[in-house]
């Protein structure tokens, strides 16, 4: 078992259904180096985007394919309070 699906696990006791359909393992990867594309927060890594864009995305619609995902992604990872696991993922 992976690392952070083992500190999930020891926080959840299992993977929470919703990242099942959401989340492949270097999802977490990418959300720590991944860079927003586009936007007023352009260039910014999707890990540090803030939650009221996030959020204001979550009310609007997430952009379609993989940033969509990673996004939404990102907004349960923050409302669940797991930020910490995408620390030791980000470039140094």
């Amino acid at each position: 078992m992976t690392p952070w699906r083992v500190q999930v696990c020891a926080r959840f006791g299992t993977i929470p259904a919703l990242w099942a359909d959401l989340m492949e393992p270097e999802d977490l990867l990418k959300l720590a180096r991944m860079p927003m594309p586009y936007g007023k927060y352009a260039g910014r890594c999707l890990a540090d985007l803030p939650v009221a864009y996030l959020v204001w995305f979550s009310q609007k619609g997430f952009p379609a394919g993989e940033l969509g995902r990673l996004l939404a992604l990102m907004l349960e990872i923050r409302h669940n309070g797991l930020t910490h696991l995408l620390d030791p993922l980000r470039k140094h």
